[in-house]
């Protein structure tokens, strides 16, 4: 969707080529990890994470452990990170 508005992409599947701390939080930037992490992936019912006894540390931890609980798409356009719909970076990217 987004080749087709014209739109360079380049993609990365992070489940061979996962993140490392360092660039997980760089990605993050000033955004919260909770942002990122998806919440109802069943890697989160499977591992019996309890949302409110999790802190940002240990977001970013188990993100980089378990790809599975890093939201998708998760993409980067002009700097900023979206998450969710390719739509919308669409309209990032044109804007």
């Amino acid at each position: 969707m987004l080749s087709q508005e014209g739109v360079e992409v380049e993609e990365r599947d992070f489940f061979k080529e996962p993140f490392d701390e360092a660039e997980l939080r760089g990605l993050l930037g000033d955004d919260s990890p909770r942002d990122i992490f998806s919440w109802r992936s069943p890697s989160v019912k499977k591992m019996g994470l309890d949302r409110d006894a999790l802190s940002d540390d240990d977001l970013v931890r188990l993100m980089v452990e378990e790809p599975r609980l890093v939201r998708r798409p998760l993409l980067e356009v002009d700097g900023r990170l979206v998450v969710g719909a390719a739509k919308n970076a669409a309209d990032l990217a044109k804007g």
